[in-house]
């Protein structure tokens, strides 16, 4: 039950309903949004809330959800249900497209057929779709009627195709006669050389000057506004035109024949196809509350199937949207209602936010009950109401001879007498329109009365006799509005457990009230009624300060909280980080022992093809065995210095996590502390920082260096280096072995990139060249044995300079067309060495 008539209007959502309907893509939805209603069953809110929740996500997270065509054909449907009557062109289109809509939707919402129900992602929606209907046959046959743009097509019959290509031969006949005829008179000069022929009254004409009208035989049709200009229809053609118009009529009733046709065909299945249309509807409308849903930031609370309200940062929807237009944000509210405090007692000052508050608790449990998401924060919980009273506003009615306070009075009575323990009552300015005292003293005895029945409420008012009851009576409790006294404005934020002042003294002073009137009046209430006042402010800020170090403690609570877990993760990121670096390691040395292995086995199959004597195999042998050992012991070193040089990185930047806050000091105290760094100079002995290869510096070029490894000289930036006291390795087979293990990184990563095709098609020769050149030298590079290069047929020029290109490279060992199934001579394949 809901109370009174105009209830909506007074929290709103007559407004919330125009919104809806904006967001409807055809009236099937707004038909719904019309004929939403409040429920009070559990289990229907539940699968209304859901429905819309899923529907959020889709719109989030799926791209390919089939809402463009929303056609309400339904009168059209229901006025062939008559027979003779038929769709016209437009209607079948709209048909057509709006049916291919459902098909989709119900196809999209039946993916994954084979999953249970609780698996699938939208269970909610998949039941809506349920069994619905679909019509691929008439779809069928209606593609077999209808273009893609809608029109009838030209062999939708056998005889309509026979008319229109009668009809394109005439006109082709009647145009070439009319531009002899035309070129004959512009020849003679009875026609301006730029005038061509025309249509008037649906047939094909030539315009002629009014003076020159009877150069031309045959019958004029027209004349333009101006006088200027008549239309002709030469003699020759009129026969033809006449042809032209019994063909248009066959045509048109060709046309009404096939869809009087098809009409009869679709007249049987018109009550399914209905059907099918009201779940259109259904999603229609559950699409205009999602999108609600995101512009005001709604989601589904926990709902339960008793009677509470639990809400944490609840937003009046409207209000948000008003105030957004301005930047500016909506105070949020905070309100719990339960089965010990049912009935809150909301105090404070005037425009303090009282009535706000009132209509945000009953505008969204409406919303929530009639199947809408609300905008409040996640954690919340909130129940089903079997009824909302409302008493708000001025209800004088000349017409029924009521005052403001015999209206109040009046909802008071149905109140009382329809409310029960399920009813949730909404009453601003509780007793007021009358004598103070009495109207207290009523108020106090009809909130007994809703207590006694234990309904559930919230009700506005100034009155301290109500706000004495609340401390004295179970299930009631009171709540205030703050409001800064030092600033002298409200905060809007509801309080609950203390009553709220009205501040009736502090705003007198405040609007400019002189001092001895208020004086006056405060010595007229009596000082006891002002000092309570004054307590009542006092308790209401130290609670105020108190709250607000709680809360800061506990945000400190969960910063630390936050802080450690933050270094476990870390922790635990270093151990996998450790193992991962050394399963990296191990891998490359087994594959560094893997290339060493074929490079002993080449050597001694070199060796037995050279038909050597046994001793030389092997002295050769043990000395490719001594190599691998070095080998071994090179990778081992390289690896285990590799990992400890990522560990040291690692721990590094953890310490500089820890110790960020240092920082500063650190920095201000490291250039009395370090010691000087003496430059690096030719001849200096050097290694790369990271690396164990030592080499000489041969020569310095301002931030370059150029130093000697062996019998290979490169350049590196004197940054990267550092001095040694080991001497270069002049070993021979360390110079032929040596490759840093950054190399090995680089090239192992490249490897691990490369991919085999590349793709010039629509590149100009000279970019196409370029891009081949680089491509075939990295594949080299990383021992590719085959790549392929799809340049396209075209005219053949890439293709030709590709392969004057490969054929110069020496690494290239066979090129060649792919096989034809594969792309043919649009794709060269080419053999490396």
């Amino acid at each position: 039950m809901i109370y009174p008539q105009n209830f909506e209007q007074k929290i709103g959502f007559d407004q919330i309903r125009q919104l809806l309907k904006d967001k409807c893509l055809s009236t099937l939805g707004e038909e719904r949004v019309t004929d939403m209603n409040f429920s009070e069953q559990y289990e229907e809110v539940e699968e209304k809330l859901n429905q819309v929740t899923e529907f959020v996500r889709i719109i989030q997270e799926e791209d390919g959800f089939p809402d463009q065509f929303f056609f309400d054909v339904r009168p059209s449907l229901k006025r062939v249900r008559i027979e003779g009557m038929y769709l016209d062109e437009q209607e079948l289109f709209d048909l057509r497209r709006s049916l291919e809509t459902i098909r989709d939707i119900v196809r999209f919402l039946h993916r994954n057929e084979d999953e249970e129900e609780n698996d699938t992602p939208y269970p909610s929606l998949k039941r809506l779709a349920g069994d619905i209907a679909v019509f691929p046959q008439l779809i069928g046959k209606i593609d077999g009627i209808l273009n893609k743009y809608g029109k009838i097509k030209d062999n939708a019959s056998t005889e309509l195709a026979r008319i229109r290509r009668e009809l394109a031969s005439t006109m082709g006949n009647i145009s070439r006669s009319l531009n002899s005829i035309l070129r004959n008179a512009q020849s003679e000069g009875y026609v301006d050389k730029d005038v061509a022929p025309t249509m008037r009254d649906g047939r094909l004409v030539i315009p002629v000057a009014p003076g020159l009208k009877r150069k031309i035989k045959g019958i004029v049709h027209d004349e333009s506004a101006s006088g200027k200009t008549v239309f002709i229809e030469p003699a020759e053609v009129v026969e033809a035109n006449n042809r032209i118009r019994e063909l248009e009529g066959d045509e048109r009733r060709e046309i009404i024949r096939i869809l009087t046709e098809f009409s009869n065909v679709l007249r049987p299945s018109i009550p399914e196809i209905l059907q099918s249309y009201e779940f259109l509807a259904e999603i229609d409308f559950i699409r205009a509350k999602s999108y609600f849903a995101i512009q005001t930031n709604s989601l589904k609370p926990a709902v339960e199937n008793e009677q509470l309200l639990d809400w944490t940062m609840a937003v009046h929807p409207l209000l948000q949207l008003s105030l957004a237009k301005h930047g500016k944000k909506v105070v949020p509210l905070d309100i719990e209602l339960n089965q010990k405090q049912r009935i809150l007692i909301i105090s404070g000052p005037n425009a303090g936010g009282k009535s706000v508050c009132l209509k945000t608790v009953g505008l969204l449990q409406y919303m929530l009950q009639c199947g809408m998401l609300i905008p409040l924060h996640e954690r919340s919980h909130t129940g089903i109401f079997s009824s909302i009273f409302i008493d708000i506003g001025d209800e004088q009615s000349i017409e029924d001879d009521l005052s403001t306070y015999s209206s109040h009075l009046t909802n008071m009575k149905i109140m009382m007498k329809s409310c029960n323990k399920r009813s949730l009552i909404l009453i601003d300015e509780f007793g007021g329109g009358t004598e103070p005292q009495i109207g207290g003293a009523i108020a106090e005895a009809v909130l007994k009365r809703f207590n006694q029945k234990r309904t559930f409420g919230v009700i506005t008012t100034h009155y301290q006799n109500l706000k004495h009851f609340a401390e004295d009576h179970e299930g009631v409790v009171n709540g205030a509005m703050l409001y800064d006294r030092h600033l002298m404005q409200a905060l809007f934020q509801l309080q609950i457990g203390n009553p709220g002042s009205s501040f009736a003294v502090e705003i007198a002073r405040k609007i400019g009230l002189p001092e001895d009137v208020i004086a006056d009046a405060s010595e007229i209430v009596g000082s006891e009624y002002i000092n309570a006042d004054k307590y009542l402010q006092d308790i209401v800020r130290d609670k105020r300060y108190w709250e607000g170090k709680r809360q800061t403690i506990r945000q400190r609570e969960k910063h630390m909280e936050e802080t450690i877990a933050r270094y476990q993760t870390e922790m635990e990121e270093l151990q996998k980080s450790r193992k991962e670096i050394i399963r990296q390691a191990k891998e490359e040395a087994e594959r560094m022992l893997q290339e060493s292995n074929a490079r002993i086995e080449n050597t001694i199959r070199t060796i037995k093809e050279a038909q050597a004597e046994k001793e030389k195999t092997r002295q050769a042998r043990q000395e490719l065995t001594d190599f691998r050992t070095s080998l071994d012991a090179l990778a081992s070193k390289e690896h285990e210095e590799k990992i400890a040089r990522k560990m040291e990185k690692l721990k590094e930047k953890q310490e500089r996590k820890k110790n960020k806050k240092n920082e500063p000091k650190a920095a201000a105290s490291s250039p009395s502390s370090a010691p000087k760094i003496v430059p690096i100079a030719v001849g200096d002995n050097v290694k790369i920082k990271g690396q164990t290869s030592v080499g000489q510096v041969m020569e310095i070029n301002g931030k370059n260096a150029t130093v000697a490894f062996g019998s290979i000289k490169t350049t590196v930036k004197t940054d990267r280096l550092e001095r040694t006291n080991n001497a270069p390795k002049t070993e021979g087979i360390a110079k032929s072995t040596f490759v840093s293990s950054q190399t090995h990184d680089q090239m192992y990563e490249k490897k691990l990139s490369f991919k085999q095709d590349i793709d010039v098609r629509g590149m100009r020769g000279d970019e196409a060249l370029q891009a081949v050149t680089y491509f075939i030298d990295d594949a080299i590079l990383v021992g590719m044995n085959r790549v392929r290069i799809l340049h396209g047929t075209g005219t053949g020029i890439l293709r030709t300079l590709i392969r004057q290109y490969l054929a110069t490279v020496p690494g290239v060992n066979h090129y060649a067309d792919e096989h034809v199934q594969f792309g043919g001579a649009g794709i060269t394949v080419v053999d490396l060495d």
